[in-house]
């Protein structure tokens, strides 16, 4: 895995050797020469072929390049030594951009792991050691100094800087990491020097991962290659049969020099031979995955990757897919002569001393208004109620009523209707209670949309997707008051995991192509059963890359219409490459039976050859539309 595969030189030096040999064969003379000129072009652009077709043999299978190997050696028997060594040169030059497409794919995603340092600074008993990765362990400490490569997956400890991560998620912005903060290996640190803490083996970061499964994915076939492999066997065993009757044809039908009906048998052989079918979805599914990985899209496999081509419905879990999985405050309500961010001072230096995730959303809120908070003392709370302190001297309470009614404090009405009119529109409504000094609001705090996502959404849309709908287990309000903030087609609510499956089944049913995109936590069920599973990755989270088909590594939904775009890219490429391999090959057996010469059979035979794979390059370095 980490060792990065070498480029395919030797097929491109034996395809020139072929190519230099051939040409001094026919400048030179003297036949005796040419002779060992021509033979020297054979052996260095048909070896490779010819090895090839013997194994192919030895598993009972009829290839390609047994075509190639039989159509040059007929050529050699009637004398035609230039022409069958034209055939193994184009043969040979196009196998050798074939691997350099593949190559240039592969490296594409192999590059990232030469990213990582093969040494990192290890901190032991108080001096810094630099020691091999691959002996670091869980709870290692590490320093990282600026600009340095993170060597492996760990959690920030010490420090703050700001990290690169576009190896792993694509994202090309810097992302802000601080104590506690999870960091990648492979990827960048800015300007601080911090000490990270190991927890996981060097094998087994997320770099290593991914990589890993983008070869997997590589490997696997799409259905169209699926399709074409599983009549490829048949075909070959067909040309060579078509070869014989053309031969037999030629020769008792049409003419009686045998060298004549042997040619029109061999320009048959090559023309009819499915080289560029053979290769044209391969080398589209290879540089889309790629591409994908470069753009933190990881495809599972080449199945998916035109499966979400075929794409006309997307549902979206609510929480931690559309919304952040985290509350916001969204409203403040305070007495008309009094300043909302007075009572939110109060209510912060009250919930600073709270773990609540409710209280991070009112803390983080002061601290964006640039709000100064004051101490607070005897900090009490009641589970499920609310919590309360003094400050600057006066009692502060901040939650539910019922926690002031067990304390003596009346809320007035002004505030209780306020609290109700923000629950009614799916918000937690929290009061806010400071009775010695006359100040009573209300906090309205919900789970954050992602910024991105009524973007994305749109983005879908003007793609052509058909709907757009939220499958969430929340209540309805909140479900609609989502689906309207975003232009979602329509919300379903109340679902439980097995209602998000029928639901996607009742979709599957009416004729539409369903994706499901989902946390990849709690939504596994409806990600196995959608069309497409698609799980935003949290940075790559275990889960989301164990039960999806597809995972965004970051979490941005703008990833999505990506994704789907470079997979119907790779479908038209890989249409244009099937009808334009399909239709050459249809004009040139067409063309063998008006005396087409083997030369110009050999030349535009392989040539489709070669602008499959260079059509298929092509995903890798298209740019869509905004």
């Amino acid at each position: 895995m980490n060792r990065s595969t070498p480029p395919p030189y030797a097929s491109a030096a034996q395809a020139g050797l072929c190519l230099v040999a051939l040409i001094a064969g026919w400048i030179v003379d003297r036949p005796e020469i040419s002779f060992y000129l021509y033979l020297l072009a054979y052996i260095a652009g048909g070896a490779a072929a010819l090895l090839e077709a013997i194994k192919a043999a030895a598993r009972r299978q009829l290839t390609v390049d047994l075509l190639m190997v039989l159509a040059a050696a007929g050529a050699a028997v009637l004398g035609d030594w230039a022409e069958g060594g034209v055939l193994l040169f184009l043969f040979s030059l196009s196998n050798a951009l074939e691997d350099f497409a593949t190559y240039r794919t592969k490296h594409t995603v192999q590059s990232l792991v030469q990213l990582r340092p093969s040494e990192a600074l290890l901190l032991r008993d108080g001096q810094e050691l630099t020691v091999g990765i691959q002996t670091l362990a869980p709870g290692d400490l590490v320093r990282v100094r600026p600009g340095e490569h993170i060597p492996l997956d760990g959690e920030v400890v010490d420090g703050e800087t700001w990290v690169n991560e576009a190896t792993i998620t694509g994202e090309s912005e810097p992302v802000v990491k601080a104590s506690g903060a999870t960091v990648f290996a492979g990827t960048i640190n800015g300007h601080g020097s911090v000490v990270v803490r190991a927890t996981k083996l060097a094998a087994d970061s997320m770099l290593e991962r991914i990589v890993k499964m983008v070869h997997e994915a590589q490997s696997q076939k799409n259905p169209t290659q699926q399709f074409v492999e599983s009549w490829q066997q048949a075909y070959v065993s067909g040309v060579l049969l078509a070869a014989a009757i053309v031969f037999a044809g030629a020769l008792f039908i049409h003419t009686s020099d045998v060298r004549h009906a042997f040619y029109h048998a061999m320009v048959l052989l090559v023309v009819a031979s499915p080289c560029a079918v053979v290769i044209g979805s391969p080398a589209v599914v290879l540089s889309a995955i790629a591409r994908a990985a470069q753009l933190g899209v990881l495809f599972k496999g080449g199945r998916y990757l035109e499966l979400l081509g075929n794409v006309d419905t997307v549902a979206f879990d609510k929480t931690g897919t559309i919304t952040l999985g985290a509350p916001g405050v969204d409203a403040l309500w305070v007495e008309e002569d009094a300043s909302p961010d007075a009572m939110l001072r109060l209510a912060a230096a009250v919930e600073r001393r709270s773990e609540h995730h409710v209280a991070d959303a009112i803390v983080a809120e002061a601290q964006r208004r640039r709000i100064e908070l004051p101490e607070s003392t005897e900090f009490d709370y009641h589970v499920g109620l609310g919590v309360h302190a003094h400050v600057e001297g006066s009692w502060i309470g901040v939650g539910h009523e019922r926690m002031f009614a067990g304390h003596g404090i009346a809320i007035p009405q002004t505030a209780l209707d306020a609290a109700r009119h923000l629950r009614e529109q799916g918000q937690t409504a929290l009061i806010v209670a400071a009775p010695e000094a006359g100040i009573f609001g209300v906090i309205g705090l919900s789970d954050q949309i992602r910024p991105d996502a009524a973007a994305a959404l749109a983005a879908l849309k003007r793609m052509g997707i058909q709907a757009n709908v939220i499958l969430t287990g929340d209540n309805e309000q909140v479900a609609q008051r989502v689906a309207q903030a975003i232009g979602a087609d329509a919300a379903f609510a109340g679902l439980l995991p097995e209602q998000k499956v029928a639901e996607l089944r009742r979709l599957a049913k009416a004729g539409r192509t369903v994706a499901m995109v989902g946390d990849g936590v709690n939504d596994a069920p409806a990600l196995a059963v959608a069309g497409v599973g698609i799980a935003m990755g949290g940075a790559g989270t275990d889960v989301a890359l164990e039960v999806a088909d597809v995972v965004l590594m970051r979490d941005d939904l703008t990833a999505l219409p990506m994704a789907i775009w470079i997979s119907r890219q790779a479908k038209r490429r890989i249409r244009q490459n099937m009808l334009f391999a399909l239709g050459v090959i249809g004009v040139l057996v067409l063309l063998s039976f008006m005396n087409l010469p083997l030369w110009l059979g050999v030349l535009c035979h392989e040539g489709s050859t070669v602008l499959v794979v260079l059509n298929g390059l092509r995903v890798l370095i298209e740019r869509p539309a905004k």
